[in-house]
Parts: C-alpha cells; structure tokens; sequence
C-alpha cells in the first residue's frame, strides 16, 4: 500500500499575496465566481471589468495575466477592498514589488482608514494598538 500525500501544486515561494485577497473576500462575501464578476464594475466606466472565468483561474491557482487598472477598480468595488490594497497586493504578486513598511494587505488597510481620522482619533488608536502589543 503506498501512501500518497497533498502536493501544492505551485512552485516554492510562489508569491499570491493579490490571490489571498480575492480568495478571502470571496469566502466572506459568500458569492460563486458569476455573482461575484458581475459585482466587480469600474465606477469609471460603468463596465464589468473582470469575468468569472479569469476570478476562478486566479483563485485556483492557473496563470493568468496582470489585473489591468480598470479591473483593479471594478474589484475594488466587487470586493469591497481598498484601491490602493488591491493595487499594492497586485504589484506584489504579479510584478515582484515589495513594500518596505508592511507585507500585510491587512496593515496597509489599518492605514488607508487611519488617514480619515482625526489626530485623536489616531493617537488613541495608537496607544490602544500599543497596550494590546505590550508584552508579547
């Protein structure tokens, strides 16, 4: 009897940091490749900018090509993520580029929001995030 075991299909340090997104907010928005395609329209051109069977490619794991601007921003509005997270995790993933302050998709959203706030507001989520850290 031979023991087969899981095998990952894609090569070692594989980078799927705009893939991890589009996955997690599909799963949380709890919507099939169709429904979520055709939420995905650019608020500049009205257009549905991403087909379903480019979001199941790239969440299975096939190669597909770069995300192009418009389709950045029909997802953002899909997805309901950041521009500028999508932009960031896309640039990661399909073109190498590393972002010196954070990996983390989740981080640079913390501070796309933290640009809304007022000074307090900031400084006392910053001493919340301090306090929460403290110790570990």
């Amino acid at each position: 009897m031979t023991v087969m075991t899981a095998r990952d299909p894609r090569p070692t340090g594989e980078r799927t940091q705009f893939r991890d997104i589009v996955v997690q907010r599909k799963e949380e928005i709890g919507l099939g490749y169709e429904r979520l395609a055709a939420r995905c329209i650019d608020p500049e051109s009205g257009a549905q900018t991403v087909k379903s069977s480019w979001l199941h490619r790239l969440t299975t794991g096939e190669n597909v090509e770069p995300p192009k601007p418009e389709m950045l921003r029909g997802m953002e509005a899909g997805l309901g993520v950041p521009l500028a997270v999508l932009q960031d995790a896309a640039s990661a993933q399909f073109f190498g580029a590393q972002k010196i302050f954070s990996e983390s998709a989740e981080a640079r959203a913390f501070l796309e929001d933290a640009d809304r706030l007022t000074p307090a507001q900031r400084a006392a989520i910053r001493a919340l995030m301090k306090s929460l850290t403290e110790g570990q």
